[in-house]
């Protein structure tokens, strides 16, 4: 496609650091694509018959139980069309590891996917490109987490006078708890647990949400990933929960760290104390989306079990549970309840204009 040469030309060093992080923070965490979906989902029934088990405990992916039995289903949709469309190998293989590691980091295994692939005009040269990359993306992806597709359906030429749609390969996909104790959530549990980062902090704002939005940079890189370190990811995390070593997990995903962070914080009015990375810039570590990361948060007792687990596999100590307060680098961010309040609303309140 012709667009990749600008793809190809991007640097990020081209884009000024913010300075004013928290107030960046606060407009990332109200964009459409990154605010709370509740106003919406809250008026839908959430209870499929009595068998939900994250109604009030939300995990990355939706937990149903299989009665009659400890083992229970988890379920997760995902995509990020603009990494697919920066890249359509790479954004079709991250929407189906977003996928697993959503399972994962719930406690399950992946065992199967569905899909619904959205595309332009298949005759258009670059459209059609997309398609046969993304796919092949997929592929790859579910070759490595075994998850065989079962079905899905594909929908063609979602286009407008302005153009084709991104391309959006949506990917259902369905794991298995083999016992539902291992569920794990996303929410920090307690004041003065230790929070953690499994994966690798990463100087790399290419395709974010911050990227895209506040810089207006339609064209970038996608995001870092490599499969391999994907799934070396997800096996550490099961391995981890398995062991009952983390008392939540959350994957990163849009918005960076920050929107992790005030995600697990904010379920259960907690805060966090967190530090900046040297070597790093401070809009990627907080806003990059580079992929194969999981927050994790772990009890006192169990640091030098957690991090003697870890083994070869990198982490980074990131701070610590507060009991309502962000703290960024000794700054005082202010109460998690307001930035909950901004992060809820922002939808209904666009919505309602």
């Amino acid at each position: 496609p012709a667009y990749m040469a600008q793809v190809n030309a991007f640097n990020q060093d081209s884009i000024p650091e913010a300075t004013d992080l928290k107030a960046t923070a606060e407009k990332i965490i109200q964009l459409p694509n990154i605010a709370s979906k509740r106003w919406v989902y809250e008026q839908y029934d959430s209870m499929v018959g009595t068998a939900n088990a994250t109604t009030n405990a939300p995990s990355d992916a939706s937990i149903v139980r299989i009665h009659g039995t400890n083992k229970a289903l988890a379920v997760t949709v995902d995509c990020n069309s603009r990494y697919v469309y920066l890249n359509p190998h790479v954004g079709g293989m991250i929407a189906v590891s977003e996928a697993a590691r959503n399972i994962a980091c719930s406690g399950g295994t992946p065992v199967g996917v569905t899909n619904c692939l959205n595309f332009g005009n298949p005759y258009n040269p670059e459209v059609y490109y997309q398609f046969v990359h993304a796919l092949r993306g997929m592929s790859d992806a579910c070759i490595q987490f075994d998850a065989p597709v079962t079905g899905g359906n594909v929908s063609f030429y979602n286009q407008s006078e302005d153009g084709p749609v991104y391309p959006t390969p949506t990917i259902g996909m369905v794991g298995v708890l083999d016992d539902i104790n291992d569920a794990m959530t996303l929410d920090f549990k307690k004041e003065g647990d230790t929070i953690y980062l499994v994966g690798e902090s990463r100087n790399d704002i290419n395709g974010s949400e911050y990227l895209f939005k506040l810089h207006n940079a339609t064209y970038s890189q996608a995001p870092h990933f490599d499969l391999k370190e994907e799934a070396a990811l997800q096996a550490k995390v099961l391995e981890l929960i398995k062991g009952k070593l983390i008392q939540s997990a959350h994957d990163i995903s849009e918005g960076g760290l920050f929107t992790t962070l005030l995600e697990s914080a904010a379920q259960n009015s907690k805060g966090f104390s967190i530090d900046y990375k040297a070597g790093i810039r401070k809009d990627a570590f907080l806003f990059g989306e580079a992929q194969s990361r999981v927050v994790v948060s772990v009890s006192p007792a169990q640091e030098a079990a957690f991090e003697s687990a870890m083994g070869a596999h990198p982490f980074e100590k990131l701070g610590s549970v507060t009991p309502g307060n962000i703290m960024v680098a000794g700054e005082d961010w202010g109460q998690v309840g307001d930035w909950k309040e901004q992060y809820d609303t922002a939808i209904e309140k666009e919505l309602k204009k």
